[in-house]
Order: structure tokens, then C-alpha cells, then sequence
């Protein structure tokens, strides 16, 4: 059974910085492609940032490029992602993401094999 937990989540306000960590059970997480997404209330969800299993390729959105950075930790199987210069339409639940086999970019959902529960982040004004 493959788990991903997510935690940091939190209320911040506006400009502030929060930092979300995602624990993996998978004794592979080395060769794991590993992502953030998130779900506002009323839209679509939406890929935040991808690392390939090597950190040689990462992938942004429009909307968080500057701002998120997203980081790997192989020997604690654990991804990151630094959330700077928080806006409220950050606001949203965020889900950490994997997928096996040496891939490199996870940006599309269809190609996700395992989702973390999510953990909520709100940003006020």
C-alpha cells in the first residue's frame, strides 16, 4: 500500500510563506516522478510544480513560476514545496502526487499513479 502525507498546510496572510512536505512510503521514491496540485473551490485542479526522479527536470505553472519552489529529498523520501509570496487565489487544497518507473514529467493527471489525501492552504488578505 503506497501512501503520500502531506503536511505544512496551514492560514497564512497574503505575502507570507508556508512549506508543505509530502512523506512517501514507496521504497522506489528515488525513481519516482513527484508533483503538486491543487484544487480551489470551483475549479479544476490544476498542476502547482513537477520533479522528475533524478531532479534534473522541474515544471512550474503560469501562476506560481518565482514564487514556489519544489525539492526533493531521496534519502528521507520526502518532496517539498516552498510556497513564498502567498496570494489568496493560492488558496486551495493541495495533493502530492507520484508516479513510478524513471518518469520525468507528471504534470498531466492521467499519468499520476498515486495521490496524497491533501492538505488545506488558505491565504487571507
Amino acid at each position: 500500500q503506497v501512501q503520500l502525507v502531506e503536511s505544512g498546510g496551514g492560514l497564512v496572510q497574503a505575502g507570507g510563506s508556508l512549506r508543505l512536505s509530502c512523506a512517501a512510503s514507496r521504497r522506489t521514491f528515488s525513481r519516482d516522478a513527484m508533483g503538486w496540485f491543487r484544487q480551489a473551490p470551483g475549479k479544476e485542479r490544476e498542476c502547482v510544480a513537477t520533479i522528475s526522479y533524478g531532479s534534473t527536470y522541474k515544471y512550474y505553472g503560469d501562476s506560481v513560476k518565482g514564487r514556489f519552489t519544489i525539492s526533493r529529498d531521496n534519502a528521507k523520501n520526502t518532496v517539498y514545496l516552498q510556497m513564498n509570496s502567498l496570494k489568496p487565489e493560492d488558496t486551495a487544497v493541495y495533493y502530492c502526487v507520484a508516479r513510478g518507473g524513471n518518469w520525468v514529467d507528471l504534470r498531466r493527471e492521467s499519468e499520476v499513479d498515486y495521490w496524497g489525501q491533501g492538505t488545506q492552504v488558505t491565504v487571507s488578505s
